[in-house]
């Protein structure tokens, strides 16, 4: 019988191949973390450090640095991040040398409610806390303002938000116990009346309309109040 020792030298090396890739992922998983890298992606503003973010972690695994790669949950750690109330998205993953690498993307505060309690709401219509880190420069929202019910102010502050013009000068939006909503401008002495949110983007439309011609007219400062609740016009009241 002929010994094919071509094909035994084919199945050796083959088991070798096995057992060194084997070996070397044994070792490398059973290797501890040695860093923890965070990157914040989408918001030029930190409401939440790279140190809050470490301390999160390590306080939900224990002695992080101590533990072997192959015992560390990414998606738990992941689930464990996104918990946070300033946190939207999180990706956690590991490098080849033992290297967690978190990417952070954190809420967008649009509006800061300032009633019974005081915290951001941000760009999903959801609570935020406040930021020991940062202060956003967002509008006022004042008055009568449930955290579970957040809906009227919201759709105002979004539509602050989203729109240049009133972005740069709406400063404050009040919301009275008939959820009915009213606005303060920047520099100006008057209150800007909208009341419900039905035709808000008319209401808009027509309160940059008379922004415009009052300001040509240099009339802004002698109104009191601008009403945007009838249909199709601007009701002001002088001082």
């Amino acid at each position: 019988m002929r010994i094919n020792w071509n094909l035994i030298k084919g199945v050796f090396l083959l088991g070798l191949v096995v057992f060194l890739y084997a070996f070397s992922s044994h070792k490398n998983n059973s290797r501890s973390v040695t860093k923890v890298a965070v990157q914040f992606i989408g918001n030029e503003n930190v409401y939440i450090t790279t140190e809050m973010v470490n301390k999160l972690l390590i306080q939900n695994q224990e002695q992080l640095y101590n533990l072997p790669k192959d015992n560390l949950d990414l998606k738990e750690m992941e689930f464990l991040l996104e918990s946070d109330d300033m946190i939207k998205s999180a990706q956690v993953y590991l490098t080849v040398n033992g290297e967690v690498r978190t990417r952070i993307e954190q809420k967008q505060p649009i509006a800061r409610v300032y009633s019974d309690a005081t915290f951001y709401i941000d760009e999903e219509g959801l609570w935020m806390p406040l930021s020991p880190q940062h202060s956003a420069r967002v509008p006022l929202v004042t008055g009568v303002v449930e955290k579970e019910n957040l809906e009227a102010v919201y759709t105002m502050a979004l539509k602050v938000y989203r729109d240049s013009f009133l972005k740069t000068y709406i400063t404050e939006i009040h919301q009275n116990e008939n959820k009915e909503i009213s606005l303060k401008m920047r520099l100006l002495d008057f209150e800007v009346l909208v009341g419900t949110l039905e035709n808000l983007d008319e209401k808009m439309k027509n309160l940059k309309a008379f922004y415009q011609k009052a300001k040509k007219d240099k009339v802004l400062d002698v109104y009191k109040s601008v009403n945007l609740q009838f249909e199709s016009q601007v009701v002001c009241t002088k001082k």
